[in-house]
């Protein structure tokens, strides 16, 4: 039978306490249910928390801030690196009015009058919405005032200090466990099933343990949290049903999950955000490509392993390889990632220049590295079928990546385990296999020195590249405790001198470096290829000149987007401030790690 597709959105103001605030702790509410008119049947239970879900879509998947990409757009972490800020500036975040809404379903679901078993279900699904509502938090804050209850604006709970970590991190997993042992197997498209609350169960599981482990400091047991981790993928390995989508085209089954129209019965995904043009558009739009706010970064470019499995590091000079040399017999995963020398551009909506039906050719300008990213990218000239490209929100890969990594934080990795986890992904794009003694590469080394397990180091690549401009890398940067990367400076294109270079990989020039002090000649006076081609000029120079395009020695190396990242600040900046809106409000919340 096919599923039912629920549709999200806001509901109708009747049904959804709205405040005029970000804060409920200083709050009156103004509207809410009537507990007596509502909660009454099913049907009221499935529209509620239909209104909570909050799936990831395009406008958050082109927001990648990380040590994958730059961006001229306000990247949070950057300026906590770069200035003196505090409380004062840093002040997203602290918004409590979802968690008001799952705590008031809480306490009026009950209402309905449901056998029992259906009744947990509803409840299991809405302490799903609450852990992971706390697991932001926590991610965010560490130490947070955990609220299981809807609270009045006399309530002294309303001005408790922050409670630590631990406590309301075992609240969490209480709310998980609860969901796990009731949510329903089977649900509508895009709804809670008990495999999504087990696949978020396992991810959170996999943050917090891995937190504390490399998070030292904090003192806190780690080990029960990997076992969680590795424990709940492995149920959703036996039970899911899920498998890795393969068709046996190597080059295009991986960008197929993030380009397509219809991603209903695909093995792969767990949870589909699903979209209908006309009805529920994607949201897709052409700023994650080209020159709008971000761009990505060498360092990612230079992580996926060539087509032979060894790494991209022992090339020989390869941080002077040109574009097309990078590109040349890697890791598919990389050409269906990012454009590549030769790439044809069909959608030319997009804020890069280009020619529908011709080869690309590499843009370039100050601030950004040169590097166009074609995950996501819809090469669709058709607007309606760019209206209705699905998202998956939760994919098998992701458990497979859980379990390897949790099994091995745990020292239990086996071969076994690799071949039913890490290379059941490469297979799909036939790189050859891991083994549980892989060579140590030095530059993976490099990136985590606390790390002393040559199969992590890979199992932290494959994680990186399989789970690319997927909103992960960022909060796994915090969770391994390796901020640091965020400090080195974002490169991009490699250019050996001035002069014609070419980019499309076809043996003919085109573009032409010129030093920034030269103008760039009048269209009928510029340089043609041998395919009678007019070539783009840039004036290049150093970085902070007025030339086009920056690179790291004036006149060859590396496109410079950035000249410095600021410092990362160990502990402090693995979190954020209360915002002092807030602790003026509630004296009793105070800030940590040296946050003011």
């Amino acid at each position: 039978m096919k599923k039912a597709i629920v549709f999200f959105g806001i509901l109708a103001a009747a049904l959804i306490y709205q405040g005029c605030s970000d804060n409920f702790l200083d709050v009156t509410p103004q509207t809410e249910i009537g507990r007596e008119n509502f909660f009454n049947s099913a049907d009221d239970l499935d529209m509620y928390l239909n209104s909570l879900i909050n799936w990831i879509g395009f406008s958050a998947i082109y927001i990648e801030q990380s040590d994958d990409a730059t961006t001229t757009g306000a990247a949070e972490y950057r300026t906590i690196m770069t200035s003196d800020v505090s409380s004062r500036q840093i002040t997203s975040g602290w918004n409590w009015n979802r968690l008001r809404d799952i705590n008031y379903f809480l306490e009026n679901f009950e209402n309905a009058d449901l056998p029992q078993g259906v009744l947990n279900h509803y409840e299991g699904v809405a302490r799903f919405h609450r852990a992971r509502f706390y697991m932001e938090k926590v991610q965010r804050f560490g130490d947070v005032p955990w609220y299981d209850q809807v609270l009045g604006t006399d309530d002294e709970e309303l001005y408790k200090p922050r409670d630590p970590r631990e406590y309301v991190v075992d609240r969490i997993f209480e709310d998980y466990q609860f969901a796990a042992e009731h949510v329903n197997p089977s649900a509508p498209i895009g709804a809670v099933d008990n495999m999504v609350v087990r696949t978020f169960m396992a991810r959170h599981a996999l943050y917090e343990g891995t937190f504390r482990k490399y998070h030292d400091y904090l003192s806190l047991p780690h080990q029960q949290f990997l076992e969680i981790a590795r424990d709940q993928a492995k149920y959703v390995m036996d039970n899911g049903g899920y498998s890795i989508y393969s068709t046996g085209n190597p080059d295009q089954d991986y960008a197929t999950l993030f380009a397509s129209t219809d991603l209903q019965g695909n093995p792969e995904v767990i949870l589909l955000n699903r979209s209908i043009e006309g009805e529920r558009n994607s949201g897709w739009g052409n700023t994650g490509f080209g020159h709008y706010e971000q761009s990505h970064t060498k360092d990612i470019v230079q992580a996926y392993l060539m087509a032979d499995g060894s790494y991209y590091s022992e090339q020989p000079n390869y941080e002077e390889n040109s574009f097309v040399e990078e590109f040349a017999n890697r890791d598919p995963r990389l050409t269906q990632s990012f454009t590549y020398p030769g790439w044809i551009l069909e959608n030319p909506s997009t804020t890069a220049q280009g020619t529908a039906g011709q080869p690309y050719i590499q843009q370039m300008s100050q601030f950004f590295t040169g590097y166009h990213t074609l995950k996501w990218f819809i090469n669709n000239p058709s607007a309606a079928y760019r209206n209705s490209i699905d998202v998956p929100v939760l994919r098998y890969a992701e458990v497979l990546l859980t379990y390897a990594e949790a099994r091995t934080e745990l020292g239990e990795i086996t071969q076994a385990d690799l071949d039913m986890t890490i290379n059941e992904i490469r297979s799909r794009v036939d790189v050859p296999p891991l083994s549980v003694n892989p060579p140590v590469d030095p530059v993976q080394e490099a990136r985590y020195p606390n790390v002393n397990s040559p199969v992590l180091l890979e199992i932290r690549r494959e994680r990186r590249v399989e789970l690319f401009n997927e909103r992960h890398r960022f909060t796994d940067l915090m969770r391994y405790r390796a901020g640091h990367l965020l400090e080195q400076l974002p490169k991009g294109l490699y250019f050996d001198g001035l002069g014609t270079h070419d980019l499309t990989g076809d043996g003919h020039p085109d573009v032409k470096l010129i030093p920034h002090t030269e103008s760039i000649p009048p269209s009928e006076d510029r340089e043609q290829n041998d395919l009678g081609r007019t070539l783009i000029y840039y004036r290049t120079g150093p970085y902070g000149s007025d030339a086009q395009v920056w690179l790291e020695f004036g006149d060859h190396g590396p496109i410079m987007a950035r000249d410095h990242m600021g410092t990362f600040e160990d502990p402090k900046h693995y979190y954020r401030p209360v915002p002092h809106r807030d602790t003026q409000i509630n004296p009793n919340l105070e800030q940590i790690f040296g946050w003011e």
